[in-house]
């Protein structure tokens, strides 16, 4: 049977790989819906792909020196950044893998090199923004508790909507920044053709979860206090589902707006070019919550 110390220790340890996966697709999304890196990917040699790998190395171990993506941190030893490094390499593998794979870029008929090159291209913004979660949406120290405690209570008694309409607006601001800059490109027309009602449903799921992981899960930007704000949608799960609404609400109005959608065109090619977008203007819509 394991001990209370080997739960708490795989506890932190699955901690630090949410936190650090939710830090990639902060950081990385937006490259994922370029076709250049995809068309750079598919069409790279393996020495080039093994330089790519050595320079992320670098890098990430440098950035794994300075912060990292665990809470705890291991001063002056070398060998454990150098093992940091390899897991945040293979976190953004991993999770630059599973996109693709979600858009339909790889699919069972991808050639092993091509699909080698694009995993590799992509993961680079990944494994940074793993090495950099701490850094740019690290949780408030413990010794700001006692301020945390009485911001909490000052806003637990503010007016329930205002609270609300905040979240909200955050929200769609967090949504517009990333979908308009995604929304003019021709990668959505291009994703939207070859997804079906099934891989949709996944974008939709992947969609949610992530935006969970990020807002309630991943330990960012003081999480205990969103968890005990108080309003109409301030339980983790509707925050979440209203939160992804609004943010498709964002994407639809960004694919209007530079002509990409029109009035004209049927409801199922809105469906199929909003969700596409949905993804990072979800993210995004995370990214402007943890903001506030």
């Amino acid at each position: 049977m394991p001990t209370k110390r080997q739960k708490n220790i795989w506890r932190s340890e699955i901690n630090d790989i949410i936190r650090g996966a939710c830090g990639g697709f902060l950081f990385g999304i937006p490259l994922l819906y370029t076709m250049e890196v995809w068309w750079i990917g598919s069409l790279a040699k393996p020495q080039l792909m093994m330089t790519a790998i050595a320079l992320m190395f670098v890098v990430v171990y440098l950035l794994n020196q300075i912060e990292g993506f665990r809470k705890r941190r291991y001063t002056g030893l070398a060998h454990q950044a150098a093992m940091d490094t390899v897991e945040a390499i293979a976190i953004g593998l991993a999770c630059s893998t599973f996109v693709l794979l979600l858009l339909r870029e790889l699919t069972p008929e991808t050639s092993l090199k091509e699909s080698l090159g694009k995993i590799i291209f992509e993961s680079v913004p990944f494994a940074l923004g793993v090495a950099l979660a701490n850094q740019l949406l690290g949780d408030i120290e413990n010794s700001n508790a006692e301020g945390q405690a009485t911001n909490s209570t000052t806003k637990n008694k503010g007016n329930e909507l205002n609270a609300t309409f905040a979240d909200l607006g955050a929200t769609l601001i967090g949504a517009t920044v990333i979908a308009f800059n995604i929304a003019p490109t021709d990668e959505i027309p291009m994703l939207a053709a070859a997804t079906s009602p099934a891989w949709e449903l996944a974008m939709i799921a992947a969609s949610l979860l992530i935006s969970y992981g990020i807002v309630f899960q991943a330990g960012f930007s003081d999480q205990q206090k969103r968890r005990q704000q108080k309003g109409i949608f301030q339980r983790p799960s509707s925050e979440t589902i209203m939160s992804y609404l609004v943010s498709l609400l964002a994407g639809a109005f960004m694919l209007w707006f530079f002509q990409k959608l029109t009035f004209s065109d049927p409801w199922t090619m809105w469906l199929d070019h909003t969700l596409i977008l949905g993804l990072p203007a979800t993210i995004g819509g995370a990214a402007g919550r943890l903001a506030i």
